[in-house]
């Protein structure tokens, strides 16, 4: 079941509570991130940096009036790769009542899309291994298993 009344748009300060709500509707979310009401200001202090660096797109799904979805793109420079440019797509969710309607297809296509529009010559995402649908979703919409991660936590 698809959903075609899905609109993509730049996320605003209004949609952070949605946002940080979905990235912690998993099991590695709810250990990282802190739902509260009032939500802590610094999610609003990282939507103002990204929102000011013209390099970071956070875009929202939305349908019916509600967020139901999001994504964060990064348009990364450097020397590799001949100089091209390189997307990072992160934070890739879907609210958990929504998914299976193709919400998360628009918006990975959508990602793919604006990195071609930019000019960048890849996209590239990270995936918690143990996050084994989302690495099939992935392999469905034609990106492949290229890295192998790893982090410092500080």
């Amino acid at each position: 079941m698809s959903d075609k009344s899905v609109l993509i748009r730049p996320a605003r300060r209004e949609d952070v509570p949605a946002i940080v709500a979905m990235l912690a509707d998993d099991h590695l979310g709810r250990a990282r991130e802190r739902v509260e009401d009032p939500l802590p200001a610094v999610y609003y202090q990282a939507f103002e940096r990204v929102e000011r660096d013209p390099n970071l797109t956070l875009v929202v799904a939305e349908s019916e009036g509600r967020v139901v979805g999001c994504l964060q793109l990064a348009v990364l420079a450097g020397i590799s790769s001949q100089g091209g440019l390189r997307c990072l797509l992160e934070d890739v969710r879907v609210a958990s009542d929504c998914r299976s309607r193709g919400i998360g297809e628009q918006l990975v296509q959508w990602a793919v899309t604006e990195a071609k529009a930019r000019g960048c010559n890849l996209v590239e995402l990270l995936t918690h291994s143990s996050r084994v649908d989302a690495q099939r979703f992935y392999k469905r919409l034609g990106f492949a298993l290229s890295h192998a991660g790893m982090t410092v936590r500080f």
